[in-house]
């Protein structure tokens, strides 16, 4: 009758193997390169002691296009495309930071109304690209519905671009120069709109997401970045401001005509309960980004200037013999463009300072004691796109 409970009669379990003999075996585990949770074809190598993760390595390289080499290539304005390529989901901001190295080794002079609207085109890419952000994190944390109003959204935006550009996703808009193709008074007007109606959007997302307790609970006191560990790994863009250090480039060293622009720089400061540097600081952080880009588009819709939207630069771009350093402030964090000349009518050299691929190398501090599904949250908060990345 052994193991059949028999009325009256307890009965003791057999033991075999002594319960402090026991022992754990690590299980290692491929979270991708296809999983969702990724944000792009990144692998990480995790090993699990049950749903524990103890150790994790980010694998990159899947998405390398020889960008940087390609570039030796290409004559000056062949290489925005290419530039395009690496954060796709903020193409605009891209050339901008490639196309300001150029100028600067080059001494063009911009007209005023290209430079407000670069910084127009800039600021709706980094609301675009912060919608992404929100709806894909959401979707990463088991809610649908914010990925759809973030699409919703986000294509008022693409439908502008592909007026101005031709395209939606990879532009190719801002020229050496100026940009390709000037902006008209109603597409302005459409863009004073949207600005009306996103604000009211973004107080729905706050209720819908940000005030949520479920969302709340699976991000506040996880993956915890703070200030001491991003400049270890020199993070920056939301991820260093949602450590709590207030740093913005378009703030403490502005580049084109950001100087004469009015808006705060979002940091965590530990609002609702949160750890600042954890997941919700991070999140936080992008959503108040958004107000900020919105006051800066009204300012440039008031401001902006008629006149040429391209100076003048010749047919066959030929920078002087030299290197320049120019850095950026991005979506997901500081681009630096490190361009070399030998005189001749293309790069000598391109290097290019990826801050997801910064961001990527903190996720394996950063993963052991997380669950699983903590870590899930955590790659979604630090909004990495790998063709940044690998280049």
């Amino acid at each position: 009758m052994q193991g059949w409970d028999v009325p009256g009669e307890k009965i003791e379990p057999t033991r075999t193997v002594e319960t402090e003999k026991l022992k754990t075996e690590l299980l290692t585990l491929n979270m991708g390169p296809q999983h969702p949770a990724t944000h792009g074809v990144l692998r990480v190598e995790i090993k699990t002691d049950s749903e524990v993760v103890a150790h994790a390595i980010p694998h990159i390289g899947y998405l390398h296009r020889c960008m940087e080499k390609h570039s030796e290539n290409l004559d000056y304005r062949g290489v925005i495309p290419f530039v395009d390529r690496m954060d796709y989901l903020g193409a605009m901001n891209q050339e901008l930071g490639y196309v300001l190295a150029v100028e600067k080794m080059l001494g063009t002079q911009v007209p005023r109304r290209a430079e407000f609207i670069r910084v127009l085109v800039s600021e709706l890419q980094r609301i675009a690209s912060h919608l992404m952000a929100f709806g894909t994190y959401a979707l990463d944390l088991g809610a649908f519905s914010p990925f759809l109003y973030a699409f919703d959204e986000r294509e008022k935006i693409l439908r502008l671009f592909e007026e101005l550009s031709g395209a939606r996703l990879l532009y190719n808009y801002i020229w050496v120069g100026g940009v390709w193709n000037d902006i008209t008074a109603d597409q302005l007007a459409r863009v004073a709109e949207f600005c009306d109606n996103f604000e009211e959007e973004l107080k729905k997302y706050d209720v819908l997401v940000s005030q949520n307790k479920i969302f709340m609970e699976r991000t506040r006191h996880v993956g915890i970045m703070d200030a001491d560990m991003c400049y270890r790994y020199g993070a920056t863009g939301p991820v260093l401001r949602g450590a709590g250090v207030k740093w913005d480039l378009r703030k403490v060293k502005p580049y084109s005509i950001y100087n004469e622009f009015e808006f705060d720089v979002p940091v965590a400061d530990g609002d609702r309960g949160a750890t600042i540097g954890d997941c919700y600081s991070r999140y936080i952080v992008r959503m108040k980004e958004m107000s900020e880009s919105v006051r800066i588009i009204r300012q440039v819709l008031t401001k902006i200037e008629s006149g040429p939207i391209m100076g003048k630069v010749s047919k066959v771009i030929k920078l002087p013999k030299g290197e320049v350093f120019v850095r950026t402030e991005c979506p997901r964090g500081e681009l630096g463009i490190h361009l070399v000349s030998d005189g001749e009518a293309k790069p000598y050299r391109l290097k290019v300072k990826s801050p997801c691929f910064t961001h990527v190398s903190m996720l394996g501090e950063v993963a052991p004691g997380q669950l699983i599904a903590d870590f899930v949250a955590t790659i979604g908060s630090i909004d990495i796109v790998l063709g940044e990345v690998d280049r």
